[in-house]
């Protein structure tokens, strides 16, 4: 324990220190929480085990804010302990996605920048207990948190009360790591002062009332890792696409082989494609991102990427005892930040990002769902997928032009639900092609997409819906009685082919 406690600078401190199973007895029936945790990296641990197990006796239920999602199974199991009433801003568990969709949890699905603002202008619950992981607690009283920062700095700043888990499994080296910079109330706010990826604004912890820390509680839990796959052939096929588009817009004097700072969306799909820059021409890159994933560290170990700013690090569980076995060796090309600032549209539109982001469908015309199944079942929630789309210089979604073995077309007549509108899409690409809707109509837009990135065995059927369309006139021409006529397919037949267009298969 005595050395456990070298942790804790201030001294004042250390008979806070209790167990996680007494400082979950502190919460009560119907408050709110504030949990750490984005992208399964940095989350609060014990104590939300505890208040697990205590639901095994106990009912209560509680409000969980979090950055996005949680590791560890935690909103498996915390959905699976019925505890929750509501949920926000992201999730990606499949139970509790089972049970948002079953109404037996509220989610609100939140742009990511949005939440502190919110929690800030007191629009949502006050926070009755922040509950955050961390490396140690400085003398001056700054909690230095582990792999992510998410909304912990919103979360501890305005809660009424803070519980602190000291994570012994993470490395003491992350501490330096990262920039903590909250923005003034707004209308009294200065511009945010960052230019350029490698700006350090603010302090290396977060600063709080040590008054309002209720207890301290040591654990030892590893990050759960990322459950992304290696690149396949059709994520290689669309690195390439991408990387086409890129070079055009090199050779037309728009960038420089240096491109413009990188953000890429969570999952597979995204980083495959991000992967994908490491055999290309392009170097000295920048990442402005949320999540860092393996193909970061990849591009900074083959030279490509010179510095990455995120508000987490989410790895698979080579690549975690790779960089944290080596930290000392990504410590100068790294800064952690709050995600209301990774997120901002004032610096996405300030650097000009390069925006990489997963639609689950998009339509002929270049509105994109990113969120719904089906137009009704929640999927993971929009993330910063908006936060990026409608303030980057180039906004550019990924997905793969079919999925369930070609029972589901990725581009559809009309999406049935709406994340991004066409006006806030620029670019979208599947390993079919790629479409650069930029300064097209719509008439064009849907023309582009059909040839450049629609599955063969679907073009001719959506060539005959749009033609169809076309014979009723409109800036968007659509046949309103059909334009859901592929997803009503899938729901009564299993696929969105229809009869005639099978011999395609």
């Amino acid at each position: 324990m005595e050395k456990n406690l070298e942790r804790i600078k201030d001294s004042n401190l250390h008979e806070l220190v209790v167990k996680a199973e007494d400082a979950a007895s502190w919460i009560r029936d119907g408050m709110t929480l504030g949990l750490s945790g984005f992208t399964r990296a940095g989350d609060a641990k014990a104590v939300p085990f505890a208040l697990v197990e205590r639901a095994k006796k106990e009912k209560f239920k509680v409000n969980i804010f979090t950055g996005a999602s949680l590791g560890s199974d935690l909103d498996k199991l915390l959905s699976e302990a019925g505890i929750i009433n509501k949920r926000l801003p992201f999730q990606a568990d499949a139970t509790m996605r089972k049970n948002i969709n079953a109404g037996n949890h509220l989610f609100v699905d939140q742009h990511l920048s949005h939440t502190a603002e919110m929690i800030r202008n007191g629009v949502l619950p006050q926070i009755d207990f922040a509950v955050v992981e961390a490396v140690s607690i400085t003398a001056d009283g700054m909690i230095i948190p582990t792999t992510s920062i998410g909304n912990n700095l919103a979360f501890v700043t305005h809660a009424k009360n803070i519980i602190v888990e000291i994570n012994l499994d993470q490395s003491l080296q992350l501490e330096g790591l990262h920039d903590l910079y909250e923005p003034a109330e707004q209308g009294q706010r200065l511009p945010i002062p960052l230019t350029k990826a490698d700006d350090r604004i603010g302090t290396v912890g977060m600063p709080v009332d040590t008054d309002k820390i209720r207890g301290i509680v040591f654990t030892k839990y590893t990050d759960s890792p990322s459950p992304i796959v290696p690149p396949d052939h059709e994520t290689k096929e669309m690195a390439q696409h991408l990387i086409s588009f890129l070079r055009e817009e090199v050779k037309a004097g728009r960038l420089t082989n240096n491109l413009a700072p990188l953000q890429a969306g969570i999952g597979s799909v995204a980083n495959a494609v991000l992967h994908g820059l490491i055999d290309s021409e392009f170097e000295d890159l920048q990442v402005y991102s949320e999540v860092l994933q393996d193909s970061v560290f990849e591009l900074i170990d083959a030279g490509k990427v010179n510095f990455a700013s995120a508000c987490s690090i989410t790895l698979s569980e080579e690549m975690m005892k790779q960089v944290y076995g080596n930290l000392e060796k990504y410590r100068d090309k790294l800064v952690l930040r709050p995600q209301e600032i990774t997120n901002h549209p004032e610096i996405i539109r300030r650097l000009g990002l390069i925006s990489i982001n997963t639609a689950l469908e998009f339509d002929i015309y270049g509105n994109v769902n990113s969120t719904h199944v089906s137009g009704t079942k929640m999927m993971n929630g929009i993330g910063g997928s908006g936060d990026f789309a409608r303030n980057a210089k180039l906004a550019i979604f990924v997905t793969k032009s079919i999925a369930k073995g070609g029972n589901i077309t990725s581009i559809v007549p009309f999406v049935a639900h709406v994340d991004h509108t066409e006006h806030d899409v620029d670019v979208v690409v599947t390993e079919q092609g790629y479409a650069d809707l930029r300064g097209l109509a719509p008439r064009e837009r849907a023309e582009l997409i059909i040839n450049n990135c629609v599955h063969p065995m679907y073009k001719a059927q959506l060539r005959d819906y749009y033609e169809e369309a076309l014979t009723r006139g409109g800036q968007t021409p659509h046949v309103l009685e059909k334009a859901f006529s592929f997803h009503t397919n899938l729901a009564e037949s299993g696929t969105m082919l229809v009869e005639e267009a099978k011999s395609y298969v």
